[in-house]
């Protein structure tokens, strides 16, 4: 007697089928969808950004023993964008689009800060300069550069004009009181609790260290128009809780906290460099926050002779770039245009 067939296993085997075919196309378009596990850490804040995507790129260089970050984009003269502390590349953003349009932009995370990983053999002025110096010029072939830096990224700009100034087609200094003949170390370190803080050996890194975003969320104000700094009793902050995460991110790191500190401990041979460097007369813009001008002026015209127009930015604190943005857009292109 012949058995007959059971559908059922055949009927099981369809269904299993039909059930792996399911799953393999949903592993399938899966696979094809961006998740933020899958972007690179320093790429995550411009991640889906079409005005970052439709213009601009993230790069890298090896300089020295340093991996260099910066950030490229647009067309035009090229000018190189520098940051102070407690910022990055990206605290130029709210204007570099802007500047895309009519130039090519490079806005550098300088050695040792930011994504730029190694160390550089100083964080004095004059050094960091020379690094900057060998990514634009000698890496990038940019020998008409257009430097602009804010804060701390101001001296490196000065150094970089008055070391190279053949590869220098103009100048940017924004807000920051020069360090060399006119203010020596000691006296700038009594300019606010800050400089002296950060100068410390190792104690700002161990009082700061576990709460790095409180610190800077706390920080930012301070310097912002109206904070205390200058004068005032206001506690807002131009930055947003996206942008301070985005700093957070990057000097949580212990040697990039390190390394914005040792910014601070550089004051002395900053003054010493300052002093020793040929004075330049590339075309300079300098800007301030309001109220500001003449202090920062003062210590800036031995250093740099041909400032062809100072300004300072109405209703800004430290923080022109975010505080007034359009302004600071409208300053430097008229300016970098010539």
């Amino acid at each position: 007697m012949t058995t007959p067939a059971r559908p059922f296993p055949r009927i099981t085997r369809i269904a299993a089928t039909v059930t792996l075919s399911a799953l393999l196309t949903i592993a399938t378009a899966c696979s094809g969808t961006t998740t933020t596990a899958d972007v690179p850490a320093y790429a995550v804040a411009t991640q889906s950004d079409p005005q970052f995507d439709n213009t601009f790129r993230h790069e890298f260089a090896d300089i020295d023993g340093v991996r260099m970050h910066y950030v490229t984009g647009g067309s035009g003269s090229p000018v190189v964008l520098l940051h102070g502390w407690p910022q990055t590349w990206y605290g130029w953003w709210p204007i570099m689009p802007a500047l895309a349009e009519h130039h090519t932009v490079y806005a550098v995370d300088l050695p040792g800060l930011g994504d730029s990983t190694g160390s550089p053999i100083g964080y004095d002025k004059a050094t960091l300069a020379r690094y900057v110096h060998t990514l634009i010029a000698d890496r990038l072939g940019v020998r008409d550069a257009r430097v602009i830096g804010h804060d701390f990224g101001a001296a490196v700009a000065f150094q970089y004009a008055s070391q190279f100034p053949s590869d220098t087609a103009r100048l940017g200094y924004l807000d920051l009181p020069l360090p060399g003949p006119a203010i020596d170390a000691p006296t700038y370190r009594t300019m606010s609790w800050h400089i002296a803080f950060h100068s410390q050996r190792r104690v700002p890194e161990a009082v700061v260290g576990d709460d790095v975003r409180e610190y800077l969320a706390l920080f930012y104000p301070q310097v912002s128009y109206g904070g205390t700094a200058f004068g005032g009793t206001s506690d807002r902050s131009p930055f947003t809780d996206a942008e301070i995460d985005e700093y957070a991110r990057t000097y949580s790191r212990p040697e990039v906290l390190s390394g914005g500190f040792e910014l601070y401990r550089a004051l002395d041979q900053d003054v010493s460099d300052t002093i020793a460097a040929a004075p330049t007369d590339v075309p300079a813009l300098l800007m301030t926050a309001q109220g500001q001008l003449d202090p920062v002026r003062a210590t800036t015209a031995p250093r740099m002779t041909n400032i062809v127009r100072a300004v300072d930015v109405p209703n800004a604190g430290h923080w022109l770039v975010e505080e007034n943005p359009q302004f600071v857009i409208a300053e430097l292109l008229r300016f970098l245009d010539g």
